[in-house]
């Protein structure tokens, strides 16, 4: 597919948390410089205090390339993506995982209904780099709020969460909605927030179904992870976001073993000042969102 654009002079930031990735970030990097496009662009890798040494080969890159290199010291996936954000320049955001592939035109592709006004967040066909002929096309919620993959259609169309493995969005909208959650711990449902938090401020989020990237899907993380963090990051967002009757469910979901770790962390994260503020801004409520994408919570 051929893409047209008027703003092929707007530089798009590539912007890739990484911790301990191996090779995959060295093949992800690749990937992005070999693939074809018009548009001017910088990668943004914000090392999170890896301790395999997987960015070190950024150090033997050319310094006509624009690579910058962030480092810090385990702040977690939203976090990271943030840091990613604060310190990238381009107008354009793409935020991706360190272990995909692209190709040609993949840019081109994704901005395209940002531009022509359909969307303010975009996310492509996500394939595993095992089965690359059958992607998955952007996520919804189930009834226990975990996600689920969607089947193609044939145009852009809306969806209920952009996965973090791939999303656009213009540096405007990103910075205006606050990024991602500061507070969210080290891995977990942070793009399904980010998501929500457009939907309900008012922004829109589409699937671009002509444009697939090639992704690893892990069976386990190569960092340490427990239940707390993704059970804390999901609490959080639901305190955020939903009317009391989704907190008491989600809170019986988690069940008392979690939920008495969790809550009080949570409690005490500022999530209920972050609510009252969010409920003044929003456009829309969650039962809007719920109705929208046939979600049973």
């Amino acid at each position: 597919m051929i893409f047209i654009s008027n703003h092929l002079n707007s530089l798009v930031s590539l912007i890739i948390p990484v911790k301990n990735e191996g090779q995959h970030i060295q093949n992800t990097i690749k990937s992005a410089l070999e693939v074809r496009t018009n548009y001017s662009f910088e990668i943004v890798v914000v090392d999170d205090n890896s301790s395999d040494g997987c960015c070190e080969f950024l150090n033997n890159y050319s310094s006509a390339i624009q690579i910058k290199l962030i480092k810090s010291k385990g702040i977690g996936a939203a976090r990271a993506r943030n840091l990613g954000a604060k310190n990238s320049s381009g107008e354009y955001l793409i935020f991706c995982d360190a272990h995909v592939c692209f190709e040609d035109f993949w840019i081109e592709g994704l901005l395209q209904p940002i531009h022509d006004g359909i969307a303010d967040g975009t996310t492509p066909g996500i394939a595993d780099i095992e089965r690359p002929y059958y992607p998955g096309y952007g996520q919804t919620l189930n009834k226990h709020l975990g996600v689920e993959w969607q089947v193609e259609k044939t145009d852009p169309f809306p969806t209920a969460v952009l996965p973090a493995g791939c999303y656009a969005v213009s540096r405007a909208t990103f910075f205006d909605i606050g990024g991602f959650d500061k507070g969210f711990q080290v891995w977990g449902h942070e793009d399904v927030e980010i998501s929500l938090k457009m939907w309900l401020f008012g922004y829109t989020c589409y699937v671009q179904p002509s444009v697939t990237i090639l992704h690893i899907f892990r069976t386990k993380t190569p960092y340490p992870l427990k239940y707390e963090h993704v059970y804390f990051n999901m609490l959080r967002m639901v305190y955020s976001h939903f009317k009391k009757e989704r907190i008491y469910k989600f809170r019986e979901i988690i069940g008392n073993h979690y939920l008495s770790r969790v809550e009080p962390w949570v409690l005490k994260s500022g999530v209920l000042e972050q609510r009252k503020l969010y409920i003044a801004r929003r456009k829309y409520n969650d039962d809007w969102y719920m109705d929208k994408f046939s979600i049973d919570f």
